[in-house]
């Protein structure tokens, strides 16, 4: 049978933002006793005090420690990029698609101007450009099975040191302040020492500001 240790960090797991919360002590346990207590009742099929859950989330404290700080790796602020006037195409894997990839790039053709990103999975395939080369990138990909074509999206692009390989939780540092607010990242594409977060245009400007903020001198 559960207990209600057992029970309770059941509840507290399935959230990241409350385990996190926890590790730095922000949370008020008498008030997320009381808050958890009807569910923990009907998973024990019994009454439970607040005494004995209040107790049960104590322990847990300790398990929430934070095993890494990311960051360290940051002596300041990263160098952003934002890019607007994106497009998404999203295609089946194909032999012919593949044959196609040299061709995709020659219409990029190494220029700063634009955006270029080519992604090929087990199963599909996603190319990230600037709407300029859209009807280019379109002709090129006549024929090929057309999964979504996503347009105005906007992209933040942030350099990152190199420690990032060798460093756990550099990403979650900051989608989880992203995803906290409300904001929908349509696609992540990254490379050794940058990251390119894919927003829709309407969403690119609060997410930059909230990036911003993450190095903010308190």
């Amino acid at each position: 049978m559960i207990t209600v240790p057992e029970a309770t960090k059941k509840i507290v797991e399935r959230s990241r933002y409350l385990t996190e919360a926890m590790s730095k002590n922000l949370i008020n346990y008498s008030s997320l006793a009381r808050y958890i207590k009807p569910e923990l009742e009907k998973m024990l099929l019994k009454p439970v005090s607040d005494a004995a859950i209040l107790m049960a989330l104590k322990r847990l404290e300790k398990e929430f420690q934070p095993k890494f700080v990311p960051l360290k790796i940051f002596s300041g602020a990263p160098e952003m990029i934002v890019r607007s006037n994106l497009v998404e195409f999203t295609m089946n894997n194909s032999a012919e698609l593949r044959k196609n990839y040299q061709k995709l790039l020659n219409i990029y053709a190494g220029e700063q101007k634009y955006f270029f990103t080519l992604t090929e999975g087990v199963f599909e395939t996603t190319i990230i450009v600037s709407k300029d080369l859209q009807q280019n990138i379109e002709h090129v990909l006549n024929g090929e099975q057309n999964i979504s074509t996503i347009t105005h999206l906007s992209a933040i692009t942030i350099r990152l040191p190199k420690e990032n390989i060798s460093t756990p939780g550099v990403y979650y540092f900051f989608l989880k302040s992203l995803a906290w607010e409300g904001i929908n990242i349509v696609e992540i594409v990254s490379t050794q020492t940058e990251v390119s977060i894919i927003f829709a245009e309407k969403d690119v400007n609060r997410a930059f500001a909230i990036v911003q903020t993450l190095f903010e001198e308190k």
